[in-house]
């Protein structure tokens, strides 16, 4: 199995001006100890779960461009892209320069939006629930037109692109890896089945395990529908279940924890560190106890 590092806190000590020395350093040392993927979050404002809102929050394109010039394997992306937040035509842009100047390890992680809040807050049109559904398939289509070969218009109901020109086309080919996430069994499996060569759900604990079972299950049914190939889709976890403790004795049970996980066919698992601590030693955790165990499974 492959881990991945989400970092969803800049509240390091020493403030603003530690920001980036110590994202630096967490991105080379993640590299350096076997981690496979490092993403950060797409949102304006700092979550509630996390902290308060007036907590640091990078934009996260930008911070992603920064990160690719501090590593040399990581695939890096958000975890995952809000709709909502971006033209689609600039996405692809977006990723395509990311994929570009990192080498060939951009990925589109994607979904449709839901942090009400830091749209109202800064402008951003937070249409209805169904729109954004709808939105996001458009996106899907115009991303995958503007890494293909064809430079025409794009008309949907949403978006109208009058020419998809897109050069460079990103390294990685035929595209860069699309994610889709979340687990809407309705509508966003149904995306991840048509569009996708990635899912991300939570799982955490035997409740979580239960839980991707049985999205799983509804993903191998669209995938019928579909006419796609399910085995081809990668599945992928956010552990959920809180940041899983890297000494000795948590790496250990940590892994033990994924292997009825990767018994469902999930392949990636990505850990948030604790918010507030220290990421550096947590990072230096993962290398000694974890990174080994996880990718034995």
């Amino acid at each position: 199995m492959k881990l991945g590092l989400h970092l969803t806190s800049f509240s390091f000590d020493g403030g603003t001006a530690a920001i980036g020395p110590t994202l630096a350093e967490a991105a080379k040392l993640a590299e350096e100890v076997g981690v496979d993927n490092v993403s950060v979050m797409d949102h304006y404002f700092q979550l509630a779960f996390i902290g308060n809102a007036e907590l640091p929050m990078l934009e996260g394109y930008t911070t992603l461009g920064f990160l690719a010039a501090q590593t040399s394997r990581v695939d890096l992306q958000l975890l995952v892209t809000g709709v909502t937040y971006r033209h689609p035509g600039l996405l692809a842009k977006i990723i395509s320069t990311l994929d570009v100047l990192s080498g060939g390890r951009a990925v589109l992680g994607i979904g449709a939006a839901w942090y009400q809040r830091e749209h109202e807050a800064l402008g951003v049109r937070f249409p209805a629930l169904s729109e954004r559904f709808e939105r996001l398939e458009e996106t899907l289509q115009i991303v995958r037109q503007m890494w293909s070969d064809e430079v025409g218009p794009y008309l949907g109901k949403y978006y109208q692109l009058a020419e998809t020109i897109n050069e460079p086309q990103p390294i990685r080919r035929p595209h860069p890896p699309i994610m889709i996430g979340g687990g809407g069994e309705r509508k966003t499996l149904r995306l991840v089945a048509k569009y996708a060569d990635a899912c991300n759900l939570f799982g955490g604990g035997q409740d979580g395990l239960e839980v991707i079972a049985g999205k799983l299950a509804v993903l191998r049914e669209h995938c019928e529908r579909e006419g796609t190939d399910y085995d081809g889709i990668r599945k992928t976890i956010t552990w959920a279940s809180g940041s899983p403790d890297v000494d000795d004795q948590g790496g250990a049970a940590f892994a033990a924890a994924l292997e009825p996980y990767a018994a469902l066919g999930v392949s990636d698992v990505h850990i948030m560190p604790p918010p507030g601590g220290d990421v550096i030693n947590y990072i230096a955790g993962l290398g000694e106890n974890v990174v080994a165990r996880v990718s034995g499974i």
